[in-house]
């Protein structure tokens, strides 16, 4: 006997490992060995704000979905891999410019990692920033790493108990049986 919510999680589920895969795949095949410069500084602009602009469609749909609290699920798994792959990818480009930039020179695994110790404020202190650029752009991480956790979170957990509102089921979710 097949649950009603087992369908929907199933296909949620592989949708966000299939962005995440996508996702990661692209940034680990990217010409990442370019100098950062001003076209760099711009395209990562451009990338927080498309991202911005999908959080957005993310939540119109979240609220029209018959299944809310998945959606805003997968919206925010699909935002967190491509914010951290945007930065991710920022710091590898300001690396491959030369040495000098960070206390070790950054693979596409290392400027990952540093990404992911940025982003959850653990700062093992192993990667440390040391050029004035890349100080700043780590600080408009730190920065856009607040914006993330409280107004993405915001938004998409508002769109889902929207979304849940309308589809007559309340607030929150209810723990399948």
């Amino acid at each position: 006997m097949d649950a009603p919510w087992r369908r929907p999680l199933v296909r949620t589920t592989a949708r966000m490992l299939l962005t995440a895969a996508c996702a990661l795949t692209l940034y680990a095949v990217a010409p990442l060995d370019v100098r950062f410069g001003p076209a760099s500084a711009l395209a990562l602009l451009g990338a927080l704000a498309a991202l911005g602009v999908l959080v957005g469609w993310q939540a119109r749909s979240i609220v029209s979905s018959p299944s809310p609290w998945l959606r805003a699920l997968e919206a925010l798994v699909t935002s967190l891999v491509l914010f951290l792959v945007v930065f991710a990818s920022a710091y590898r480009l300001m690396d491959s410019g030369g040495p000098g930039h960070f206390s070790e020179r950054l693979s596409k695994v290392d400027a990952f990692y540093f990404t992911v110790t940025m982003f959850s404020s653990v700062g093992f202190g192993d990667i440390v920033p040391l050029s004035t650029a890349a100080r700043i752009l780590a600080t408009v991480q730190m920065l856009g790493d607040l914006v993330f956790l409280g107004a993405v979170g915001r938004v998409l957990l508002e769109a889902a108990r929207r979304g849940a509102q309308r589809a007559g089921r309340g607030g929150l979710p209810r723990r399948p049986r």
